[in-house]
């Protein structure tokens, strides 16, 4: 073959390379629907790149290794970025890691330089300009060179300060300057905000970083406030005027001087060697933080020699990102099938063709519900993108389109539970379909393995398969019958001794203590996570007061709607239910939520009610720290009441608290009250 052969080869496999590359960056960026793994995308990019250093005349201004991807929305509005927001170039290796040490020496002449590590977050990087120690404008990375305006949404972040603080510091600040950083949802936050969702029958969200890259694009800054969203400053961008430090470890801590919320992570090495002991560190123990990150930020500390050193093509010459292990893999969808839960939900999972993910391999995932898979338009056949994460079970992302070949089947969902054959039914605005069968052997294994999980009753030493144990034996029907359990009985299972069984009654014994958030969690009502389970036991005090109200009185209490209203309500009208209860009662577990303990604090003997939706925090947020005031917070208007917080559409709360002349806040005057109180 002939060299124009080759280059016509090239220039071709660079075409194909630079349009599935745009492609993904579109799916990625603007939709936050990824078609592709990390690990894939990665390789298209080191590919293209290899391919235009053997050909430097095929580059051109607007491949994707001489720009960041990304096209701002204009319904936001654009901002120019004065200084490039780049991205990094990655190292998968330690060989990869040296090579960028050695040019990176080479180019600035020198035998060494000092580093700084900082942890990846799998976020979205913004850019923060502050005017005379003012939040002024916020954007996102964009194309690099233009971002997407996203002020308002920023505001709502608590982290990312509104004006900064630090006394000298903030004093020789810049009159104008910009700072960087990425916001991410914490994996904490992103599970309650699921299980909230899911609570009220909405789709559930795929991912943190999606999650959170969605939450600061949205036009409405209301939706952005609720979202449980942080920020990481890392760098500084541009500074007009002022004094600023000579060393990017250096600006670091001037940032966090200045009110900015930096990673504890970051540490500073003087050589490479010690910067690769830090990478593999962190390899193994990616999961500590309760965020995603997805590999190790390497920088040179002396900022002169980023000056010196400069970008190639839309890379940084003096950083480099060093990537773990990819958490996502394409692999086969084999088929779908349904699990029975607890209270008779149809489950679906994907079979999968066995992949590695991060060191494991993966044989199946969640597909969440019926409505997720339609949603996603995963068929059976499919090639699909599965994530893990940490412990979290794997799921599947979404299909891989383009790999489609027309023998790929839609998912039917069963007409008949799999475990007991009774027909299933989908309750109307639900997302589930359920089995209607109390007696349904798979959701008393599934009552029984939730029952004694460490989120409920936590009765350490009986797990899925000592239950599967004691309902075949016919020792327990019911988590009730767990308390009258006899040690004869036990010894009697196979591979159960004298020990076993002690320590399995001592751990029952101790159960019986249990807080009444966790007795409710336990049971397994519909619709009732553990968030809900503390509302409902905070506001009702006991067992039999809850079991008493009415479909009303329970909606009345915070965040509790209709549906978890009613689900509750149901279950508690339910005889064989309220036998479990009875039992559960004559078996020593508490009944009666611990009175918590008064709080004194400037806001002690005052009572708030809040009704509406806040636009500064949730409501939740609020309460807790009117409590932690010494406040005391209820949910209907008397008058006793002191304040009323009236949010957006407020109803007819409001129109009582003006009966009573209670004195009314709208959220701003609310966060003027906490703050004045806090700061004493």
């Amino acid at each position: 073959m002939t060299a124009d052969q080759d280059l016509q080869r090239a220039k071709l496999r660079v075409e194909e390379l630079r349009a599935q590359i745009a492609f993904h960056d579109y799916r990625y960026y603007v939709l936050n629907q990824p078609e592709t793994s990390d690990a894939e995308y990665d390789e298209l990019l080191r590919e293209l790149r290899a391919l235009e250093e053997g050909n430097p005349q095929l580059i051109t201004p607007d491949s994707p290794t001489q720009r960041v991807g990304g096209e701002p929305v204009e319904a936001f509005g654009i901002v120019e970025h004065p200084v490039p927001l780049l991205s990094l170039a990655n190292a998968f290796n330690e060989e990869e890691l040296r090579a960028w040490y050695r040019r990176a020496t080479t180019l600035a002449e020198t035998e060494s330089f000092a580093m700084v590590c900082e942890p990846k977050i799998d976020g979205l990087a913004v850019a923060l300009e502050y005017r005379e120690g003012q939040f002024a404008v916020g954007s996102t990375r964009g194309d690099g060179q233009r971002g997407e305006n996203i002020t308002q949404n920023l505001r709502t972040i608590r982290s990312i300060p509104l004006r900064i603080s630090g006394g000298a510091a903030a004093a020789k600040a810049p009159a104008r300057f910009e700072v960087r950083g990425e916001v991410f949802m914490t994996g904490a936050g992103f599970e309650r905000m699921n299980e909230e969702r899911a609570e009220r029958g909405e789709p559930l969200f795929a991912n943190p970083r999606n999650s959170a890259a969605g939450a600061v694009r949205q036009l409405d800054p209301r939706i952005t406030a609720g979202r449980p969203l942080d920020c990481f400053v890392y760098g500084l961008g541009w500074a007009e005027g002022g004094e600023t430090p000579a060393s990017h470890w250096e600006t670091l801590q001037w940032l966090s001087a200045l009110g900015f919320k930096i990673n504890p992570h970051i540490a500073r090495y003087e050589s490479i060697d010690d910067v690769w002991r830090h990478c593999q560190r962190w390899t193994g123990k990616r999961e500590e933080p309760d965020y995603e990150i997805d590999g190790i930020v390497v920088k040179i500390d002396d900022l002169r020699l980023h000056e010196v050193l400069g970008a190639v093509g839309r890379d940084p010459r003096w950083a480099v990102a060093f990537k773990f292990p990819p958490t996502q893999r394409t692999t086969k969808l084999l088929d779908i099938r349904v699990n029975v839960g607890r209270t008779g939900s149809m489950n679906p999972f994907a079979v999968l063709e066995p992949v590695n993910i991060g060191g494991v391999t993966v044989k199946m995932a969640t597909l969440h519900n019926e409505d997720d898979i339609k949603r996603k338009d995963v068929r059976i056949g499919d090639t699909v993108i599965v994530q893990r994460a940490g412990e979290v079970i794997p799921q599947v992302v979404g299909p891989v389109i383009s790999k489609r070949t027309g023998k790929e089947r839609r998912f039917v969902p069963p007409k008949k539970c799999p475990a007991c054959k009774t027909k299933v039914v989908r309750p109307e605005g639900e997302v589930m379909r359920y089995c209607p069968n109390p007696a349904c052997p798979a959701q008393a294994f599934g009552l029984l393995a939730h029952f004694v999980s460490r989120g409920a009753m936590d009765i350490e030493g009986i797990g899925e398969q000592l239950s599967l144990t004691l309902l075949q034996a016919g020792l327990v029907q019911a988590p009730a019958d767990l308390y009258f359990l006899k040690k004869e009985a036990l010894l009697e299972l196979e591979r159960m001794a004298e020990k076993s069984a002690q320590n399995v009654l001592d751990a029952i014994e101790v159960s019986r203590g249990r807080p009444l958030q966790r007795v409710l969690f336990a049971l397994g009502i519909r619709h009732v996570g553990s968030e809900t389970a503390a509302l409902l036991a905070h506001h009702f005090g006991s067992m039999e007061a809850l079991m008493r109200a009415s479909p009303e009185e329970l909606a009345a209490v915070p965040t509790i709607g209709p549906v978890v209203a009613r689900s509750v309500h149901e279950y508690f009208r339910d005889k064989a239910h309220r036998r479990l209860i009875e039992k559960l009662r004559r078996g020593g577990v508490r009944m009666v939520a611990e009175a918590p303990a008064a709080r004194a604090g400037p806001l002690s003997g005052q009572r708030f009610v809040i009704t509406g939706t806040l636009a500064a925090f949730s409501r939740s947020e609020a309460e807790a720290r009117i409590r932690s005031l010494g406040g005391a917070t209820g949910a209907s208007v008397t008058r006793s009441t002191d304040y009323l917080i009236a949010g957006e559409s407020p109803g007819s709360k409001l129109e009582k608290a003006r009966q009573y002349g209670t004195t009314i806040l709208n959220d701003e005057e609310l966060m003027a009250l906490l703050r004045r109180h806090e700061a004493t």
